[in-house]
């Protein structure tokens, strides 16, 4: 017992990892000088907050003077909306390097404060971002002398050749049987969840770990903040990108609309509130960025950690982490 109280105070990770954590910061950084993509820093605190259904908000209670404004605060769990901002403002591509909060989210592969990066190219769509995202990838798997192909796979491609299922068509007894003996309580679950437990029980563990694998066009119910394609069957212009079974990276070809912004938002915390959750603030000034007149353009999230774990070879994410949130 004495010993563990001892090195409760060590780093979690070792300073081998650290040291390649501050060679792929300034990896990332070189990669997007090149580009033209310029680093900017957002707030960590925000009168609005997340509402995501999926996702868990922090908040915090601010003690002095706000003029009128709320006292609670949001932690971001991610930079999304401020750069939103400056893009509607005419800043141009940009990206941030920094840390994101999440409540909820701790374990082997999870901390509730992370590093994410987040970028947006003007006039991009989902699928031209899905080639920058992976040569960064690359770049970085090349500091520990991997290398990895990039392929890429519509959603409902990949449900039909690898699990033999219309993604349009097949009805939830038939999802709920394709996870074969994964056993799951179906109380309170959509369509959906059943579709996102198939990825990560039956199709991300048989990934390529030598591969970059890009899923694109989700189903339209799964668009979060990207825009919907029409066409006899709709798709959300999105991607997520995968090394093995990791997911690393979550893009969109991003929604402009702001009526479209708020009723996702509205819809969100609807679905919150039906959960006893809590329901954070909308975001009104995004959403008066997106009337303003929000340019064409693509952006994506990139999980830092996630990239760590992957180029180190480990499933804990605490070997990356200088203090985990155990040590925190």
């Amino acid at each position: 017992m004495e010993a563990e109280r001892v090195s409760d105070w060590q780093p979690s990770a070792s300073f081998d990892a650290l040291r390649l954590r501050a060679r792929l910061n300034a990896t990332v950084r070189a990669f997007f000088a090149e580009r033209g993509v310029m680093e900017v820093e957002t707030p960590v605190m925000s009168v609005a907050g997340n509402t995501d259904p999926n996702i868990a908000s922090f908040h915090l209670e601010f003690s002095g003077r706000t003029d009128g404004a709320p006292r609670t605060r949001w932690l971001r769990t991610s930079p999304e909306y401020p750069l939103k901002r400056l893009l509607a403002a005419g800043f141009g591509d940009c990206y941030e390097l920094g840390r994101v909060f999440r409540d909820g989210e701790a374990g082997g592969r999870h901390n509730p404060e992370f590093t994410m990066l987040e970028w947006y190219r003007l006039g991009w769509d989902h699928t031209r971002l899905v080639d920058e995202t992976a040569a960064l990838v690359q770049a970085a798997l090349a500091l520990v002398g991997r290398t990895a192909t990039l392929s890429r796979i519509a959603y409902h491609q990949l449900y039909r050749e690898r699990l033999g299922i219309d993604v349009e068509t097949a009805d939830d007894e038939q999802l709920r049987a394709a996870l074969g003996e994964v056993v799951i309580d179906p109380t309170g679950l959509t369509r959906d969840d059943w579709l996102d437990l198939l990825m990560t029980h039956r199709l991300q563990p048989s990934f390529d770990p030598d591969e970059l694998l890009a899923v694109y066009d989700y189903p339209a119910s799964q668009c979060a903040l990207a825009r919907i394609r029409p066409g006899e069957v709709p798709v959300a212009e999105r991607f997520e990108l995968y090394l093995g079974p990791l997911e690393l990276a979550n893009g969109y070809h991003e929604l402009a609309d702001a009526a479209e912004q708020g009723a996702r938002f509205d819809r969100d915390r609807e679905v919150r509130r039906g959960r006893g959750d809590i329901a954070p603030p909308r975001d009104e000034r995004l959403l008066e960025a997106l009337s303003a007149g929000f340019p064409a353009c693509a952006g994506v999230a990139l999980g830092m950690d996630r990239l760590m774990m992957a180029m180190l070879g480990t499933g804990r994410i605490a070997d990356v982490l200088a203090f985990d949130f155990a040590r925190a």
